[in-house]
């Protein structure tokens, strides 16, 4: 018989038998799917035993209640301990864990998703359990203004990442005493020991250096355990986010694995999960649920801010995406109070300075800490806020592994990446985002976005606002005439036809800068006769195949594609894409694109360098047309 008890009724010594249960359920569910991560889960056991049963406040019922603490898996390959834990709440089965753990179509995947309710953000990626908790804790403190905490457990091998030091330094800046860290310092990674091994001053000190609170306990007794949880709840008039710093032993409890390098990641053999589970002390099946939330606590109320007319601009006057973008971020933040907006230190740039001046409530600087900026993000659309989060395309490299892993999550994120391809000019290849648009499309579910003027950003922008999965707009530096007229509409998966007739010889596609380009090598054609469709391909993807197929059979298979990216996953690439895919013949394409390594130089020079400007664009063209048809 199974009992439920709240946090007042359970002892120290009930956490102690629930701890043994957790590494018992952690060796049955991995060695019955397999495979896992029973030592690592064994080792943080004693930590999670008494953080459930006496210090999280969570309503298990209801998983989604604003008021819940939050945990999260940093250490996400030890799920085993993470499902082990929900089995102990109650909130699923032992036929569940025991048959459902690393299963196709199962929720108890191999590291932890939403998939499962009582999950807010998928871990495993190590180094982004904390970073995203920091976004999630900006929420508490700035904007829900709620009591609730965020707890994140984290391995010592990740504390080799660089993303961990950077949330460190921000949950600093923005004093985050909400944020409470416990790192299961056990010494050993996959390989081999880590590079501090149990060195758990020098740990001490490095997150001192970044401005939180450590505490050194024994991972492994109860009542210090107990305590620094305590402490580190009560320690919230000086700001600083506590991290505990536990020394564990990996594989604790069974003698034949216990502190092991040879047992990462393996789970037991029959016989031998036998004989550890006969070490624990045998098969329990204790239902301990902690103390509730508080019930009487409710979010702030968000209303509208103002209202506010949408920017407008005429056509032919030169304006540059990015300020339209910021503009855009005005007026939409006026309207939906739930807009918030981030940036990597480059907001007078990207034009998200004008939203902060305009907002500061909900702008948050993450400074030159990319990954961090979409881990905050992250951590903030997990709240119920939607953000926009902004830099240099370029800069987004970095942090592509926190998108990916934002995509995993179902996250809804979006992301401007400003100064794009060589077209910024004498800045030189370090500032000039070239594989951005390749990096976004092979996101899954992603959609991605390039306007050409300042009427069609304000709209993306808009619908960017309320559109699911991670969605990215790329901007340009440069001031180039509006093209399209107030109340324009721009539907995702959509294009503009801006030049065509009846007898189109070749189709000209384009979007941001190499778009305007199209239309001047249009121009160009015409005085020779040289009828040229003009395609702006705002949505890259998904793409506007339809519009494409049209173009390809009234130009008998004619296209030029001019992009400021690589040839590589970009422009280009959505387009033939499309086209194959559905088996369009005849297709005769000419793609320009960034196929050197550029320098610094005007972006007039720079488009013609690459081949991707206006005479380019129509000698490609001319090509096309004189070569043969068979």
């Amino acid at each position: 018989m199974t009992t439920i008890a709240p946090t007042s009724e359970t002892s120290l010594d009930a956490a102690a038998e629930l701890a043994a249960q957790l590494r018992v359920d952690s060796i049955r569910a991995t060695t019955s799917a397999g495979s896992g991560h029973p030592t690592s889960s064994m080792s943080a056991a004693d930590l999670l035993a008494v953080l459930i049963t006496r210090h999280l406040r969570y309503d298990w019922e209801e998983p989604r209640s604003p008021v819940n603490d939050q945990l999260i898996f940093s250490k996400g390959h030890a799920s085993p301990l993470l499902y082990s834990v929900f089995k102990a709440v109650g909130v699923i089965s032992e036929h569940e864990l025991m048959n459902g753990y690393r299963r196709l179509g199962q929720r108890l995947q191999g590291h932890p998703t939403p998939v499962l309710p009582w999950v807010g953000v998928a871990t495993g990626s190590l180094g982004q359990g904390l970073p995203d908790g920091v976004g999630v804790a900006l929420a508490g403190k700035y904007l829900d203004r709620l009591p609730y905490r965020t707890w994140v457990l984290c391995g010592d091998s990740e504390l080799a990442e660089g993303s961990i030091w950077e949330a460190l330094d921000k949950a600093s800046h923005y004093a985050l005493s909400n944020l409470i860290t416990i790192v299961d310092v056990n010494r050993l990674g996959q390989s081999g020991p880590t590079d501090l091994g149990w060195n758990l001053d020098a740990y001490f000190h490095r997150v001192e250096a970044f401005g939180a609170r450590p505490l050194i306990v024994d991972g492994h007794y109860l009542p210090a355990i107990d305590d620094a949880l305590a402490t580190a709840v009560e320690a919230t008039q000086d700001g600083k986010p506590t991290v505990i710093l536990a020394k564990t032993i990996k594989g604790r409890g069974f003698s034949e694995v216990e502190d092991s390098p040879d047992w990462h990641g393996k789970q037991f053999p029959a016989e031998m999960a036998e004989r550890a589970i006969a070490q624990l002390g045998g098969i329990r099946n204790l239902v301990l649920r902690g103390p509730r939330p508080p019930s009487a606590t409710n979010r702030p109320v968000q209303a509208k801010v103002a209202e506010a007319e949408p920017p407008r601009y005429a056509p032919g006057k030169a304006v540059a995406t990015r300020k339209a973008y910021g503009d855009a971020l005005v007026a939409l933040g006026a309207r939906e109070p739930r807009i918030v907006v981030l940036d990597g230190e480059v907001s007078n740039s990207t034009y998200a300075n004008q939203f902060a001046k305009a907002y500061p409530d909900r702008y948050f600087e993450m400074f030159i800490a990319e990954q961090q900026m979409v881990a905050s993000a992250t951590g903030l659309n997990i709240r119920g806020y939607r953000p926009f989060a902004s830099s240099f395309a370029a800069f987004l490299t970095r942090a592509y592994d926190f998108i990916r892993m934002a995509s995993i999550s179902e996250v809804d994120l979006r992301l401007v990446g400003s100064h794009a391809g060589v077209e910024i000019g004498a800045d030189g290849p370090s500032q000039m985002g070239l594989e951005d648009i390749a990096m976004l499309r092979a996101v899954h579910g992603s959609t991605v976005l390039y306007p050409s003027d300042a009427t069609s950003t304000v709209a993306l922008v808009d619908t960017m606002a309320t559109r699911p999965g991670v969605s990215y707009l790329r901007t340009t530096r440069g001031a180039y005439p509006v093209l399209y007229a107030e109340g324009e509409t721009f539907p995702i998966g959509g294009s503009k036809v801006l030049r065509s007739c009846d007898s189109d010889d070749v189709a000209l596609i384009g979007a941001g800068v190499t778009l305007h380009e199209c239309l001047h090598a249009a121009d160009l054609l015409l005085n020779e006769g040289i009828h040229a469709r003009v395609i702006d391909c705002y949505s890259i993807k998904p793409i506007d195949i339809a519009t494409l197929r049209t173009a390809v059979a009234a130009t008998v298979g004619r296209i030029v594609v001019a992009e400021d990216h690589h040839p590589e996953g970009g422009l280009g690439s959505a387009v033939t894409d499309a086209l194959l895919a559905v088996r369009t013949s005849p297709l005769f394409v000419a793609h320009l694109a960034v196929r050197d390594l550029p320098g610094s130089g005007s972006s007039k020079e720079l488009l013609a360098w690459a081949g991707i400007d206006a005479e380019h664009i129509a000698a490609a063209a001319r090509d096309l047309i004189a070569a043969p048809v068979d």
